[in-house]
């Protein structure tokens, strides 16, 4: 009896943590939810629960509503400290994949988006939008009408389609011959090479390895290349850090390429690109070791390709 009440449990596991994980923005936290949403699932009296992969939807995304509105998160996101936790492509964290919203829907860009969203606006588009749900089902999950859900729904796909850069999605292999080119001009110094390939509005954000309470931002295209330039030249200091020489891998980081710099299995910084119309429009950099923890766990499941500096 145990082992079906938690396969049954299991069967839903990875699609709940794709919707948790949408809904905050962080694989540590939607671990969390989904651990205690089993918890609840087992003290459940589930006689009484009709369809249970609708009753876990609906303890899952209101128990990430109470962790949105909880008051040491809203003073977290609101200080400007806070950054999506990066996901390597293929981490069953990011889920459904099928159309282009469900994949937008997991870009660095579109989490971002999302704090701007009130928490029921996110949690109402994210079930709409990537997860299929009718808006019947939504205001019975979010204790609202119907109509509300419309409105929700209406109002976020408003706002993501006016933060969509280039209009749609870019072809992986262009994105990628890009990135190839912006990593061959960081790392020879030439910055008229790198403002060439970055949009007149660019911008960069960072985690500054931690080592600042608040994030670093970078808004035109040569303080850009001056930073990738600075960012991608070694020192001693730099690989100290890091703890050694790691190796500089090419991937995809929740759709967009990436630059992966790896030390033994551990993935010591990341910085992922935003393509746009054949340029850069925008990077997001990780160092810090807590934002980086999912893709050290995932790195030696995954299978890169040769690195594109065997040693930095």
């Amino acid at each position: 009896m145990e082992s079906t009440v938690a396969d049954r449990f299991e069967a839903g596991r990875a699609r709940l943590a794709s919707l948790a994980y949408r809904l905050l923005g962080s694989a540590a936290d939607a671990e969390d939810i989904v651990q205690e949403a089993y918890l609840r699932w087992h003290a459940a009296d589930r006689g009484r629960i009709e369809v249970p992969e609708a009753w876990l939807a609906k303890v899952v995304t209101n128990l990430c509503l109470d962790r949105l509105r909880s008051a040491p998160v809203r003073r977290e996101r609101a200080a400007g400290t806070w950054l999506p936790e990066p996901l390597l492509d293929g981490d069953p964290m990011l889920g459904p994949a099928d159309t282009f919203e469900q994949r937008e829907s997991v870009s660095l860009a579109i989490l971002t988006l999302m704090e701007r969203l009130s928490p029921v606006e996110r949690a109402a588009y994210v079930l709409h939008e990537v997860f299929s749900y009718p808006h019947a089902e939504i205001a019975g999950i979010l204790d609202i009408s119907e109509s509300a859900s419309q409105q929700h729904v209406h109002r976020s796909r408003r706002r993501v389609a006016a933060a969509r850069r280039g209009g749609g999605e870019v072809d992986p292999a262009s994105a990628r011959k890009v990135l190839d080119e912006f990593l061959a001009a960081a790392s020879s110094g030439r910055t008229e090479r790198l403002v060439a390939l970055l949009t007149d509005d660019a911008i960069a954000v960072s985690d500054g390895a931690g080592l600042t309470k608040r994030l670093l931002r970078f808004e035109t295209p040569a303080r850009i290349a001056s930073l990738m330039r600075t960012a991608f030249k070694p020192t001693p200091a730099k690989r100290r850090l890091a703890g050694g020489s790691p190796t500089i891998h090419v991937g995809r980081v929740n759709g967009w390429p990436a630059v992966l710099a790896v030390l033994e299995d551990r993935v010591v910084g990341a910085v992922a690109f935003q393509v746009s119309d054949g340029k850069v429009a925008a990077l997001h950099g990780f160092a810090a070791a807590e934002r980086l923890a999912r893709l050290t766990t995932m790195w030696p499941r995954h299978e890169p390709d040769a690195p594109a500096i065997d040693q930095w």
